[in-house]
């Protein structure tokens, strides 16, 4: 199995022995990771974002495990990681502790292995469930990407990724031209299937781990694209393959097929983004692109004060 798909845990204990048990024990089910005290167990939590779950030892020097737990949930960044606490404290006051912290589970040292084991396996289960739900409450019900919601998370930490790497950034704002009339001329599931088959198009050209293709709302994208150089050339390329999936349009009044109008603003490297005047200033390069004739691109570089 590619280890990408695996499950990330990672197992926290001042003693080797201890780290190397819990180790083999998950050999082949999880990529393990380890840390022997709590400062390197947070900064691998921070570097690794695919960390799912700690395995932690509560008796560790300068840091125990109760106080990685709490900076874990300190953090918004890392207060979803699941904690099993895997302790030699033995004591119900201990266990009490550590479960009223927020641990899912606690298990004591010396383990019972087959027993860990079924523990281990049925928190990341729940945690898989989990995340499959997440995913789903974050993709659109049509057409499969990412939806509203998911956009404007992903704009506030886009936008301040951009500013701190110091990169450019660009946002476009896409809109179906005359929808009203293709739904009206060829029922509404052919609209549905129109939608699902652009949004095909422009997630296409959201590759990267930053990008990211949504819909915004009725007949509306959105594409979020950190670092690209030449914006409008890539949305022009856009603009022509959703033409190219020649779908009949006549009720259009710009073409026999159905097109896109897209409004974009692009940010120069380095500056700070204000993501609700960058949605504004996106949204107005999509009213001039349809003020003046749809069926185009219209773009503007990002200005740090609203100018419309």
């Amino acid at each position: 199995m590619d280890m990408l798909s695996l499950p990330t845990v990672l197992i926290v204990d001042d003693d080797r022995t201890s780290r190397t048990v819990l180790a083999d024990l998950l050999y082949g089910e999880c990529r393990v990771l380890l840390a022997k005290d709590g400062p390197s167990a947070l900064q691998r939590v921070r570097e690794e974002p695919e960390i799912c779950l700690l395995l932690l030892d509560i008796a560790m020097p300068g840091m125990d495990g109760y106080e990685v737990l709490q900076a874990l949930h300190a953090n918004p960044r890392t207060a979803h990681v699941a904690v099993i606490f895997i302790s030699g404290l033995n004591d119900a006051r201990s266990e009490e502790q550590g479960l009223l912290l927020g641990a899912v589970d606690y298990v004591v040292k010396p383990i019972r292995p087959a027993i860990a084991r079924i523990r281990i396996r049925n928190h990341l289960r729940l945690i898989a469930q989990r995340k499959e739900l997440e995913r789903l409450a974050s993709r659109d019900g049509l057409t499969g990407i990412a939806n509203r919601r998911s956009f404007d998370e992903s704009l506030q930490v886009v936008c301040q990724l951009a500013a701190r790497r110091k990169e450019s950034l660009g946002l476009s704002m896409i809109d179906v031209d005359f929808f009203k009339q293709y739904n009206d001329l060829y029922g509404h599931p052919a609209g549905d299937d129109a939608l699902r088959r652009i949004a095909q198009v422009v997630a296409s050209f959201a590759r990267r781990p930053y990008d990211l293709a949504a819909r915004y709302g009725g007949e509306e994208f959105v594409l979020l694209l950190p670092g690209v150089p030449d914006l409008d050339h890539l949305l022009e390329r856009l603009r022509t393959d959703v033409m190219a999936l020649g779908l009949p349009n006549a009720g259009s009044d710009v073409a026999s097929v159905v097109t896109i109008s897209i409004g974009a603003v692009h940010i120069s490297a380095g500056g700070r983004h204000d993501p609700a005047l960058l949605l504004e200033q996106a949204d107005a390069m999509l009213y001039q692109a349809k003020h003046q004739g749809r069926n185009r691109v219209v773009s503007g570089a990002y200005a740090s004060t609203s100018r419309f």
